[in-house]
């Protein structure tokens, strides 16, 4: 009797135990022994322990089945959270701020690309540039941007030239981080000097260099080969201003007709809107790029402050003392020359092309199918090679080892 009553005592211990356990802890009946004399423990039969239902393996899957799928789907959602954040910063700067993600993707294609910018100054003017590499055994490479561009215009042509290039890409005078001042000289002569104190700063012509322009950068690096000769080994011109043409083309007729009206407030190249700005891409360029209405309101949201610099630079490089200054100098440029133009130029008619060559006399033309004024940003792969083919053929150096 007294090992029966010791047995259900055991047993309602265990279920107590068992209620405050989880469901992997079994009920397992007790037997207490240690009021039993020592002689008689060895005859105690402890009752056989039978599993409870809620220990059953089975029982705990569904359980342990619905955590996990909790944890998939937070790991999704955090994961999800984590890449919404700066995908919807891009989509909040592409829309209320596109000129910052204009000025952002140039910062991170210089810094890809390994150009360095840095300051120099001649007295109290600034000038603002980018390079690459430095001064070797062969000449260094000075490219000038053309009319309201800057020195990042040449970063798409710079991503195909060789890295063993010392390359030099400045901004003009009174563009980007170049000092701009009411009484600078902006005429093409005005231009030539400054870049020749910017060449002087850096000490670049003590041994002569590559000059590269297009547009009004290569109608000032024409003249600054006729100035400064010993400063130019050689010279690429792509779609250069300043020659006179036997006919106009549609764009030099309209300012014609603007400078007649004195309506010069209305010039293509000088874009107010988003609209006016697709107009001169169009003009621009003979591929017809389908750029989004909000990259349009970037582009002319970071012209517009420059706009009334930009008009009075216009109306002086186009004036009668600046116009035809590269046609007036071109047979004292006596270095190797390289012409570069698109044959669908509709700014600066491609004709000019046979101009220069009949005047320079080492000079050779390259005239690219299908490509309109804006041969850097529509063909910068074909200008790299170009003006590294012609570069090899000077210099007598295998392209491979400019690679």
């Amino acid at each position: 009797m007294e090992e029966a009553k010791l047995t259900e005592r055991g047993r309602k211990g265990g279920r107590g135990a068992g209620q405050s356990r989880s469901c992997a802890s079994s009920d397992v009946p007790m037997v207490v022994t240690s009021a039993l004399p020592i002689s008689q423990r060895r005859n105690v039969r402890l009752p056989e322990v039978v599993p409870s239902q809620d220990t059953h393996p089975c029982r705990c899957q569904p359980a342990l089945k619905s955590r996990m799928d909790l944890d998939v789907v937070n790991m999704f959602v955090i994961a999800g959270g984590t890449l919404a954040i700066p995908i919807l910063a891009f989509v909040a700067s592409f829309l209320l701020w596109p000129s910052a993600l204009i000025r952002i993707y140039y910062w991170y294609w210089r810094r890809t690309l390994g150009m360095q910018v840095r300051y120099v100054h001649h007295e109290d003017y600034q000038f603002c540039y980018s390079f690459r590499g430095r001064p070797g055994q062969r000449p260094s490479i000075l490219m000038l941007h053309g009319f309201s561009a800057h020195k990042d215009m040449w970063l798409s042509v710079v991503k195909f030239l060789p890295k063993n290039l010392h390359l030099i890409c400045v901004d003009m005078p009174g563009h980007e981080g170049t000092t701009r001042s009411s009484l600078d000289d902006l005429s093409i002569d005005g231009q030539v000097k400054r870049i020749h104190q910017f060449v002087e700063c850096l000490k670049l012509n003590k041994k002569p260099f590559h000059l590269v322009g297009t547009s009004m950068g290569g109608h000032v690096a024409g003249v600054y080969a006729a100035y400064y000769p010993s400063d130019v080994c050689s010279l690429s011109l792509v779609c250069p201003a300043g020659l006179q043409c036997s006919s106009d083309n549609q764009f030099i007729q309209r300012l014609r007709e603007l400078q007649k009206s004195a309506a010069m407030e209305k010039i293509p190249l000088i874009p107010s809107t988003p609209e006016e700005m697709s107009e001169m891409l169009q003009l621009c360029s003979y591929v017809r790029f389908k750029v989004p209405q909000q990259l349009l309101q970037g582009l002319v949201d970071v012209r517009i402050p420059h706009n009334n610099f930009y008009r009075k630079l216009f109306l002086e490089i186009t004036s009668e003392k600046s116009r035809y200054c590269l046609h007036q100098n071109m047979g004292k440029i006596k270095v190797p020359t390289q012409i570069i133009w698109g044959k669908q130029d509709q700014v600066l008619d491609v004709s000019g092309a046979d101009v220069l060559a009949k005047s320079i006399a080492n000079c050779q033309v390259e005239l690219l199918e299908n490509c309109g004024h804006s041969v850097v940003m529509e063909r910068p792969r074909k200008t790299a090679k170009l003006i590294v083919d012609f570069f090899a053929s000077l210099y007598n150096t295998d392209n491979k080892k400019l690679d």
